[in-house]
């Protein structure tokens, strides 16, 4: 009877020091969910307070020049043809950036991978300085790195490409390098039995197992890199966003030829987004989506 006394009043004790985690726990997060908040705020009346018009005050403005682009464009509707044709030879360009960018990063960032897992790496006691060249690749945005470049080679596609390439090599070794640790050891440790190199037990032992995976997110990183391919184009890295900032930049008599880029951009995206899609879906699960 004591006994059983006891152990009531131990699980009694426990729930009550759960109990009170719990209380702590959420007072915390409704804590820090309100100094997220007032910092929000406090930003956001600093930025609206330094703004020249002020967002309230421009806010009902937002529509005004996207219906500029779309009037004049509509007004403009049978010079489309010619305008996609004219400027389709730059969307293949950034396409090429993209791609070209892609499988510079990818394969960067499988080595990068390979080296910064642990029970993996070539050098275990530098898995710590190969993820922080991941996170530093990483957090450098690549509009940044294309500034720099374009300052140190001149305007044009290859500044964009190696500032892309960068990029996804730091995001690509830091995905691969989470796939890399789910993987099987044990194809590595008999490799390793009959005399395999580190790079043989890599590409024979490791890369079968992940290939889908490494395929899959590849395919992503491509999407986003046309995407980022465009907006460099801003800050005269070539491609199809060069084009649509001459476009906007001359202003009205000009929004017909922004309109049919903004439309070869979009449709471009949408399309690779759904062959990327699909073709995701096919390596990770083997079936049609």
């Amino acid at each position: 009877m004591a006994d059983t006394t006891f152990q009531a009043d131990g699980l009694s004790q426990v729930q009550d020091s759960y109990a009170r985690l719990i209380r702590t726990r959420r007072m915390w997060n409704a804590a820090m969910l309100a100094l997220f908040i007032a910092l929000l705020m406090a930003g956001f009346m600093t930025a609206d307070a330094r703004n020249a018009g002020g967002f309230w005050a421009g806010v009902t403005n937002v529509f005004d020049f996207p219906a500029e682009v779309i009037g004049e464009a509509w007004e403009k509707s049978h010079l489309l043809p010619g305008h996609f044709l004219k400027y389709f030879p730059s969307l293949i360009e950034t396409i090429n950036i993209a791609a070209a960018a892609t499988l510079v990063g990818v394969i960067a960032g499988t080595v990068l991978s390979l080296l910064s897992t642990r029970g993996l790496a070539r050098w275990p006691s530098l898995v710590g300085v190969f993820r922080r060249i991941s996170d530093i690749l990483r957090a450098i945005p690549e509009i940044v790195i294309a500034l720099v470049l374009i300052f140190v080679l001149g305007a044009g596609p290859v500044p964009a490409m190696i500032a892309i390439a960068l990029h996804t090599a730091g995001a690509i070794g830091k995905l691969y390098s989470e796939v890399n640790e789910n993987a099987s050891l044990k194809p590595v440790e008999g490799l390793a039995s009959v005399g395999a190199n580190w790079t043989q037990r890599m590409l024979l032992g490791i890369v079968p197992q992940v290939a889908p995976n490494y395929l899959s997110y590849a395919l992503l990183r491509f999407e986003i890199n046309i995407r980022a391919s465009a907006i460099l184009g801003f800050v005269g890295a070539g491609g199809i966003g060069y084009d649509l900032k001459n476009a906007m930049s001359w202003g009205q008599g000009k929004f017909d030829e922004a309109g049919a880029i903004f439309i070869l951009l979009f449709a471009a995206i949408v399309l690779f987004d759904q062959l990327s899609s699909y073709a995701r879906h096919r390596l990770t699960t083997g079936a049609r989506p």
